[in-house]
């Protein structure tokens, strides 16, 4: 079982939130690649697939993979609109009216 885990972890890429950060800041994204060794990835760090967040051997590897379903349900996901704690709040119906702005509650109840 610990074996196992130490596999997924190992394979694990980022997440859809610090994906679409890397998408709207090329900063964040320069960030993250200054943090890896060149030394250490696949074709020297030059073949990366922001959406998948993943380094390539090759160009023919990377176009390869754009082509495939696992590029293709990626990008599907990162099209829609990332969560947030307020439409969290919205959804249950936590204290906000429809114009967007939160209700005031009393503290205490009067008699």
């Amino acid at each position: 079982m610990g074996a196992l885990r130490k596999v997924k972890n190992k394979r694990r890429t980022r997440d859809y939130d610090q994906v679409i950060a890397d998408l709207k800041t090329p900063r964040h994204l320069q960030k993250y690649k200054d943090s890896k060794d060149v030394e250490d990835l696949p074709g020297l760090g030059k073949h990366y697939c922001v959406e998948c967040s993943k380094w390539f051997e090759s160009e023919y590897n990377l176009k390869a993979h754009a082509k495939g379903k696992n590029h293709k349900r990626r990008l599907r996901i990162l099209r829609d609109e990332p969560h947030s704690q307020q439409l969290a709040e919205r959804a249950i119906g936590l204290g906000f009216v429809d114009n967007g702005k939160r209700e005031e509650k009393p503290d205490v109840m009067e008699d």
